[in-house]
């Protein structure tokens, strides 16, 4: 078998193989043999038709059957010869596909980078740290109420936390348009729910009101023919609401799992489960800020291949997020540039970590892992039985360890860079980072 690869353009490889022809045609006479055993074909008895018969009827599907197999035996071969790692499947060309002559093809497929990692020790992370106070407390509890909570008719003018019934039509330079017009729609100031500037006109609207709203439209609108455009709106306001937030009695902590008619217990068990988000919180910035600094040292071209396939993960996630499991969506439909980014951000972490794994000859910490498990099973009623299923369960065992590997890299990571701890509040510190753009963009 003769070999030669040839780059084209960064990590993309075009290997031509050439396998003699002996090979090939063997396979396939000894597969036109096997199959004159078994052929039945009207005229003759069963396994007494000619080999000549038989190859002139199934030799063409024969040879293609076989040239497959050779093609999926050789490129294996090849690669590891030439000592290549392929990043995703070849597209394979015919050279020469004729009988008695050798076989061959090309395969261009693309690498993995050659990674040399950069020194870390210069690196700067900022760490943040935030702790759960009574404050917060007290305003996570509040906020639980308002999930809860029930709406009296009021004599009053609207404030903040008030439900409105509203009806309402908008105009574009003098025009309706689609979707600008409601009839009895409940709407909750302070919610945010509709563009800037709307709830806001309607603060200290009273029942029987009627308004005339001029606000515009962000540019950032997801209807792309209402992006920056000035809109007017004439609202009714059919009727006031106030919010009655429920009582801290035990109907109200039965919701939440609790049975102790019992404040303190309720707060107790609120400030735990803040307390495991605040972790997880910090956890997850401090990785993000930290991978996103190994990416920054080390400029690393990605195949092409890993992209799509991380773009394909990504499109079937936010269906599911916002579709539900059952979502019956084709994921192709989402554009491909709503998920680039992210998804090349995603597959170069993964070879960094990957490489900071292999160079420094990391294994898991079982014990790690072990930990990982029981903290999730901590907050199901029987965490045993968590346990069992997650070491029974192969693929899902092997998630944990893979985060767990992760977080190895992490710690190696910030032994090495220079690290300054800065302390935040704990509203800062659960609030999800800005994406990159954004945040270049308020630099700016």
């Amino acid at each position: 078998m003769q070999v030669s690869v040839e780059t084209t353009t960064g990590l993309e490889r075009q290997m031509t193989v050439v396998v003699p022809a002996e090979r090939v045609d063997s396979d396939v006479a000894k597969r036109v043999q096997q199959t004159a055993r078994t052929a039945r074909l009207d005229g003759f008895r069963p396994g007494k038709v000619p080999v000549k018969v038989v190859k002139k009827r199934y030799g063409q599907g024969i040879r293609q059957e076989v040239v497959g197999e050779v093609i999926q035996q050789s490129f294996y071969e090849a690669v590891q010869q030439e000592n290549l790692t392929p990043a995703g499947g070849p597209n394979v060309e015919f050279n020469n596909d004729k009988e008695g002559e050798d076989f061959s093809y090309t395969a261009t497929f693309e690498v993995y980078p050659e990674i040399a990692l950069a020194d870390f020790s210069s690196v700067e992370i900022e760490k943040s740290s935030a702790e759960v106070k009574d404050a917060d407390l007290d305003q996570m509890i509040e906020t639980l109420q308002k999930q809860q909570a029930s709406f009296e008719d009021a004599d009053k003018a609207a404030a903040e936390g008030d439900q409105l019934n509203i009806d309402f039509e908008g105009f574009i330079d003098g025009e309706a348009f689609d979707g600008g017009t409601a009839t009895g729609m409940d709407l909750v100031l302070g919610s945010n729910t509709m563009i800037p500037g709307f709830e806001t006109a309607l603060d200290g609207a009273k029942a029987g009101d009627e308004k005339e709203i001029n606000v515009t439209f962000p540019e950032e609108y997801h209807a792309e023919n209402l992006k920056g455009k000035d809109a007017k709106f004439n609202v009714k306001v059919n009727k006031v609401s106030q919010q009655i937030l429920p009582e801290l009695n035990e109907e109200f902590f039965s919701k939440f799992g609790i049975e102790e008619d019992n404040v303190d217990s309720f707060k107790v068990e609120v400030r735990k489960n803040m307390e495991r988000e605040l972790t997880q919180a910090l956890k997850a910035k401090l990785k993000e800020a930290t991978f996103g600094q190994l990416v920054e040292v080390n400029a690393i071209e990605v195949p092409a291949a890993l992209i799509d396939g991380e773009i394909d993960q990504l499109r079937k996630q936010a269906i599911q997020q916002f579709g539900g499991p059952d979502a019956n969506i084709d994921p192709n439909m989402l554009p491909k540039e709503m998920f680039e980014a992210q998804a090349v951000k995603r597959v170069q972490v993964g070879l960094l970590v990957a490489e900071v794994v292999k160079a420094n000859e990391l294994k898991v910490d079982e014990d790690r892992v072990r930990t990982t498990v029981e903290d999730l099973a901590s907050t199901y009623q029987e965490p045993k039985q968590v346990i069992d299923w997650y070491y029974s369960n192969q693929e899902m065992l092997s998630q944990i360890q893979n985060l767990v590997l992760e977080d190895q890299v992490l710690d190696l990571l910030l032994d090495s860079a220079k690290v300054s701890e800065v302390e935040v509040s704990y509203e800062d510190a659960i609030k999800p980072a800005a994406p990159a753009a954004e945040e270049a963009e308020e630099e700016a």
